[in-house]
This record gives C-alpha cells, structure tokens and sequence, in this order.
C-alpha cells in the first residue's frame, strides 16, 4: 500500500459531547481514528501517524508523526479533558500541514484526515484559497462530516474538496449520518480507508459485480471482511517477502562455506605427525 504520512485533525469542540453518536460524537471519533490508525499502519509498516485536535483555544498538536499507537491513545486520552469551546477548521489543517512538512521521511506522501461534528466558521472564501495551497504543496486533505450535517457546513467542505482534489488520488469527503451503526464501521467502507476502488461495481449485482471489487467482496456490504481480507494479503506478501529474503541469505553463506581453498585437501602433517612429502633414507644420521 501507499506509504504515506497522515495528521489526523480530532474535533474537541462543545459539539462533541453531543450523544446523538454512540456512545458520543468524542468517543465515535477516537474509536475511528483507532481503526484509521491500524489500517494505515498494517497496510505500510513504514508510514507514520500524527495526531491533533482543533478545538478550545486553538489547535494542538497531541501526538508527532509516530508508528506507536500508545501515543495516539494517549493524546486522545487528554484531549478528552478538554472538551470545549469552537472548532478552528483552517488553522487546524494549517498546523496539520506544517508538522508534515517536517517528517523526516520525504518520500512518505503527506495526507490530512480531518473529523468534523461541529459549525465551521471559517469563511468558504478562505477555505478554498486554503485548498488550493494544499494542492500546490501535494498534501490530500480528507473530510469525515459527521454530526452538524448542515447545508453551510456541506457546502463550505465540497467547496473545499472541489479544490484540492485534482486529478490524483485521496481527498475525499465523507458524510456520515447518525445511525445504529458505529462511526467506526461506516468509515470502515469509505475510500478514506479502503482506497480509490471503494464503493464501486454499481448495482450489477449477482457474482459479476462481486468479481469487480477486490477479493470479490462488496466493501460496502461486508467492510469488515473486506478490510480483514485486504490486511491479511498485505502480511501475507510481507511473510512471503521476509522468507525469500532468508533463503536467499542461507544460499549465499552455504555456497562461501563450500569453497575451499587452494590444496586445502592436502594434509599439512602426515599420519606420523611428520610433515607430508617424500621421505629420504640419506636424511637419517650416520652414526658409523
């Protein structure tokens, strides 16, 4: 899979204490961005994750890009305390984009995943000048609406999509309505996790539509197969790769071990301990 870098934006604003999300629009969030974590992780050992939230006073950065999830638990751990005030949209994808700017891993591609379940105040005319320099800078900025799924708040987020999509992969909008489902297996059959293909086949149905999604199954009727199925291919070809590797390390030390070295055949002392060659009889001491 990608290897990629990825900044995930928490909304820890008042909205998010709302329980119309179980168990409420906060803890939806972490138990998605959990599973976002695993996944991005799983499908590239050498991609890394940061995290930060956007709400209070302003946004912070709770978790540097790492591989280790206990930090991001961590971080979400804290932001749980501080529950309160806006949602700061631009500047939170602002800082997102400056902490990627400094991985140290250049050739990760850099990706924002940004959780929204509150007003964005932010004006559409400064979201979209904001798109556009995030194109320029090859960064993907993906959209998780969920909550306050207004006609303002669709519209300022599509307008900012429409931007900084392009023609290249990633920068997704998704909008997830309230259900009995939880946040986390919604976002499970989104392209936000399941890439580019998710979602596609039409309504073909039968087996000839199942034959055009990967492994042959519907990501949006069975997400969690399909993810399940697409992790265990990705360490099943890493498990394959590591094998070649050791076979051939073992090969090429079996073959230095078989070489010998020139006359190493012959013996340096003979079966009397003396040294091997002709042996002479005027060698021997007259002793007459």
């Amino acid at each position: 899979m990608v290897l990629e870098a990825v900044m995930i934006v928490v909304d820890n604003s008042e909205s998010s204490r709302n329980g119309d999300y179980t168990p409420t629009r906060f803890e939806a969030q972490c138990d998605a961005i959990n599973i976002l974590f695993q996944n991005v992780i799983q499908g590239n050992p050498e991609s890394s994750v940061g995290l930060m939230s956007m709400g209070g006073k302003g946004p912070e950065v709770l978790a540097t890009l790492t591989v280790d999830q206990g930090k991001i638990l961590e971080g979400l751990h804290r932001t749980k305390k501080n529950i309160r005030g806006s949602a700061h949209l631009a500047t939170g994808i602002q800082v997102a984009h400056l902490a990627l700017k400094h991985r140290q891993n250049k050739s990760q591609r850099a990706r924002i995943v940004v959780f929204v379940c509150s007003p964005i105040e932010d004006l559409e005319s400064d979201l979209v000048k904001l798109a556009k320099k995030m194109k320029k800078a090859n960064t993907s900025v993906d959209f998780v609406l969920f909550g306050d799924i207004d006609e303002e708040n669709n519209k300022k987020l599509k307008a900012f999509n429409e931007q900084v999509k392009g023609s290249g992969e990633g920068s997704h909008l998704e909008v997830i309505p309230p259900s009995s489902k939880l946040l986390s297996d919604q976002l499970l059959a989104t392209p936000i996790l399941l890439g580019e293909n998710a979602g596609q086949g039409g309504a073909g149905g039968g087996a000839s539509a199942a034959e055009e999604f990967e492994f042959g199954v519907d990501p949006s009727a069975d997400p969690e197969l399909a993810l399940a199925l697409r992790m265990s291919m990705e360490e099943e070809k890493a498990r394959q790769e590591r094998a070649a590797r050791a076979e051939a390390e073992a090969s090429g030390q079996n073959t230095l071990e078989t070489v010998k070295e020139e006359n190493e055949s012959t013996p340096l002392l003979g079966k009397d301990t003396e040294p091997s060659g002709d042996k002479k009889d005027d060698d021997k001491m007259d002793t007459s």
